[in-house]
């Protein structure tokens, strides 16, 4: 695999329940070009045909589908937008290396190829754990202390692959989405 870098993409991450999807709208009302988040839609599609690849389930499987549709999607997205304008990645697949750490799970040579190969921009926004907006649902059912460990282990996870790690503050979402948008004006 060559390696492949789009400067355009941009990462927005973090663990669960921080506010990620209402920036990620607030990007969109802007009229910027947003990829939602496929493990949420993994999981309302598994759960809808009563499928196994679910985190409390079978979670090799998820880990597995997780990654190839996160994959797939970087590659359609690429086809339509490589080096051109801002797209915002709501996650991305390392993401899915993430989650393999804290289910005790093996990263597999091909998974950490591609991780290495298939590059983002280098400057990775995560949003921090925010207790006073955190909430579960029928996908999130992680609990706060779950919530501060996944959000440990996401910004190890995208430094070990040589990303830099922008913490974006706890504000409003327009507030938020202006401070990425400052952030990547000024790169």
């Amino acid at each position: 695999m060559n390696l492949t870098i789009n400067n355009n993409f941009f990462v927005i991450t973090g663990g669960p329940g921080v506010g990620k999807t209402t920036l990620l709208n607030e990007l969109k009302n802007k009229n910027l070009v947003v990829v939602p988040e496929i493990a949420r839609e993994l999981i309302i599609e598994q759960k809808h045909n009563n499928g196994e690849a679910l985190p409390w389930k079978n979670t090799e499987l998820y880990k597995q589908l997780l990654f190839d549709r996160y994959i797939k999607s970087y590659k359609e997205v690429e086809k339509e937008h490589a080096g051109s304008v801002p797209v915002f990645f709501d996650r991305g697949f390392l993401d899915t290396l993430c989650y393999a750490k804290l289910i005790n799970s093996k990263i597999n040579g091909h998974m950490h190829g591609y991780g290495k190969k298939l590059r983002y921009n280098k400057n990775v926004f995560i949003l921090p754990p925010w207790k006073e907006i955190y909430i579960t649902d029928g996908e999130r059912k992680q609990n706060w202390e779950e919530a501060l460990l996944t959000f440990k282990k996401m910004a190890e996870t995208y430094k070990e692959y040589d990303y830099t790690i922008n913490e974006v503050p706890k504000k409003s979402p327009s507030e938020r989405a202006n401070y990425i948008l400052k952030c990547i004006n000024t790169q």
